[in-house]
């Protein structure tokens, strides 16, 4: 039995490169051509690679979750709920405002709008922005029972508030807003955050 040949091609740049496109162009955007030629790859690698086009989109969003998006990881793990927040806000805007990949998130611009066939992958972004969401409640609700946020706080609510906000934050980036005007945005949208 003889070894297939080997890759010709890094498959962690090509995804990459994968997730680019996808983040820019939004799944149903995207054509097998868009990706082939971004990843430098022809189809047949695609697809030994990474499967098909859904296949590869599922691994995008992975990918984005572990490396982009992975500030929420990071921003959990601060002292109080406000630190929390105001590190994610933070560094949301400089992952979706920064000149170095596409403008806005990849969660919310590659399937927020899709057709009947790309469903299914509209329902796993929404459900990655859900798991990222119940993220927060859980750090909010430590936050109430450790006395770092009034008990009367909803950490449902202030969840479901700070993802807003986020997400308010990726459109108008996407828009053209810049860091500095999205930091202003943030300094008003603290000021709703409970006192003690």
């Amino acid at each position: 039995m003889t070894a297939g040949r080997p890759r010709q091609f890094d498959a962690d740049l090509a995804l990459d490169a994968a997730l680019a496109v996808f983040w820019r162009q939004g799944y149903e955007g995207t054509s097998l051509d868009d990706l082939t030629a971004a990843m430098g790859i022809n189809r047949p690698s695609l697809y030994a690679a990474f499967g098909n086009k859904e296949q590869l989109f599922r691994r995008a969003v992975r990918r984005y979750i572990e490396g982009p998006a992975a500030q929420l990881r990071t921003a959990l793990r601060e002292p109080t709920a406000r630190r929390v927040v105001e590190k994610l806000w933070k560094e949301s805007i400089a992952l979706v405002t920064s000149p170095d990949g596409p403008r806005g998130c990849f969660l919310i611009q590659s399937a927020l709008a899709c057709g009947k066939e790309a469903q299914g992958l509209k329902q796993i972004v929404t459900r990655t922005r859900q798991r990222m969401q119940t993220r927060l409640r859980l750090r909010f609700q430590r936050a109430v029972a450790e006395g770092d946020l009034p008990t009367t706080a909803d950490p449902a609510q202030w969840a479901r508030y700070v993802a807003t906000v986020s997400q308010g934050l990726a459109v108008q980036a996407a828009a053209g807003a810049s860091a500095e005007e999205l930091a202003a945005v943030v300094e008003i949208a603290l000021l709703a955050w409970p006192a003690k």
